[in-house]
């Protein structure tokens, strides 16, 4: 089994809109949302090694210093899978897209440390 992680993305168009929704209807979509995204990550339970969490605001730290910095990430879970294509297929049709502001979840492969010796 390799491990993914697994990031959730939302553009800033996406969430534009999403708060351009009446209240009520945002708050509808955000209860349905909520047991969806339960219900996925109790069909899943079992390929969850993180259930992880949203994202709040970003710092970017470099060798010139530290910044605030806008980034589309909104949110990460870790996962186990068999391979690379099992491991996306887990969140084909997931709330966070069908129901959410989001835009996609990108699936990234948690690569083994090199050994130094």
């Amino acid at each position: 089994m390799k491990t993914f992680l697994a990031i959730f993305t939302a553009t800033p168009a996406k969430l534009d809109a999403w708060n351009r929704l009446e209240p009520s209807v945002r708050a509808d979509r955000d209860k349905r949302a909520l047991v969806a995204w339960n219900q996925w990550a109790t069909e899943h339970a079992a390929a969850i090694v993180d259930v992880g969490s949203p994202l709040g605001h970003t710092k970017r730290v470099s060798a010139a210093g530290t910044i605030d910095t806008a980034t589309t990430s909104a949110g990460y879970v870790l996962i186990r899978a068999e391979s690379h294509d099992a491991a996306a297929r887990i969140f084909a049709d997931h709330p966070h897209f069908t129901l959410m502001p989001g835009d996609a979840v990108e699936v990234i492969e948690c690569l083994p440390l090199p050994s130094a010796g």
